[in-house]
């Protein structure tokens, strides 16, 4: 069955009726889950087979943003809560080893909770590198301020991730860590040159441009493009993510709800489109927006469903592993970190 070019979220913990309806009419090539949908691992496994039930893919993608610190969707009392990316950036800081076996272990663990509720896509590792007067959106969600050290640990979080038999999704590229205003309510502006761009942020993400899908910031670089953020910049995506980064994968926007954006859902749908992203993401699972960006996005075809082939064939059965001793180790790692008073 055909899928059209766009990732959608839905509005609780169990479908209604004209979400089924629209589901079934509009075959979206994937799902985004949030704390709304969310109470229990039975809860969780159940929605998600209703989700691909509904569509009629055994193995269509369900994301779900799980990073650890204040970004996780799944948390305590069902899940254990996990380090925040700046403990790994920490620990790298006393023994590049360790820091490196940490954010490893930690995407492990993640990704044996996400398995077991059927989630196949975890939208991880960030290559953001924030810089001193960034909104603090980014901040402690990033691994450090030093570019070779991010793409390090990121890294080590994507092999964990995919060791565990999920997809990672590298965000957001091609970086946010200058951002100076959260996404979700302005738009944000990013003066630098192009060449200190190329030298610093834009390189966190090279050693990462293997990776099977990517996440788009909404972020203005007036250096490449003063009128649009790179989400809808044809000039960032061909010249800056395709082009200076390498990224060949499936790329995704940031969702195209945030008020970072201008214009109607259905105009900021259409831009995205037209910029060359393969893929439309919308979160906040209202349904009269999920059916103006359904109206936009294309039937997935030619390069973007190439793509999105080759990102879900990526994917490999997770390995065997001690997720007791695991979680010891890792315990014992951030022991460590706290110690030196990270």
């Amino acid at each position: 069955m055909s899928s059209r070019a766009f990732i959608t979220g839905v509005s609780a913990t169990e479908l209604s009726a004209a979400e089924r309806e629209f589901i079934r009419a509009e075959r979206p090539w994937g799902f985004i889950l949030f704390k709304r949908n969310i109470e229990s691992p039975l809860q969780v496994a159940q929605l998600v087979a209703v989700l691909r039930e509904t569509i009629g893919e055994p193995d269509a993608p369900v994301l779900i943003d799980q990073e650890g610190g204040r970004v996780q969707r799944f948390g305590p009392p069902h899940w254990p809560a996990y380090p925040a990316g700046a403990v790994f950036g920490a620990l790298y800081d006393i023994d590049s080893t360790l820091g490196l076996a940490a954010a490893r272990l930690s995407a492990r663990l993640m990704a044996a909770d996400l398995t077991e509720a059927g989630i196949t896509v975890d939208c991880l590792p960030l290559a953001d590198v924030p810089v001193a007067g960034a909104d603090a959106v980014i901040g402690n969600r990033a691994y450090g301020t030093e570019q070779h050290k991010v793409a390090a640990i990121a890294r080590a979080v994507t092999d964990g991730l995919e060791q565990g038999g999920i997809l990672p999704v590298l965000k957001h590229i091609p970086g946010h860590g200058r951002a100076t205003a959260d996404t979700h309510f302005r738009l944000p502006q990013v003066d630098t040159s192009q060449a200190e761009l190329e030298r610093t942020d834009f390189a966190a993400f090279q050693p990462l441009a293997d990776l099977p899908m990517a996440m788009t910031a909404h972020v203005v670089f007036s250096a490449l493009d003063p009128a649009h953020p790179a989400t809808t910049s044809a000039t960032i995506i061909e010249q800056v993510i395709r082009g200076v980064i390498g990224f060949q994968g499936l790329l995704m926007s940031d969702d195209v709800s945030m008020n970072a954006l201008a214009g109607s859902i259905a105009e900021r749908t259409k831009a995205i489109i037209t910029a060359g992203c393969d893929m439309v993401l919308h979160c906040n699972g209202k349904l009269d927006e999920m059916r103006e960006v359904a109206r936009e996005t294309p039937e997935l075809s030619g390069k973007a469903l190439d793509r999105a082939r080759r990102a879900l064939a990526a994917r490999r059965p997770p390995l065997a592993f001690d997720r007791l001793a695991a979680r010891a180790e890792l315990d014992s790692l951030i022991d460590r970190a706290g110690t030196a008073g990270v």
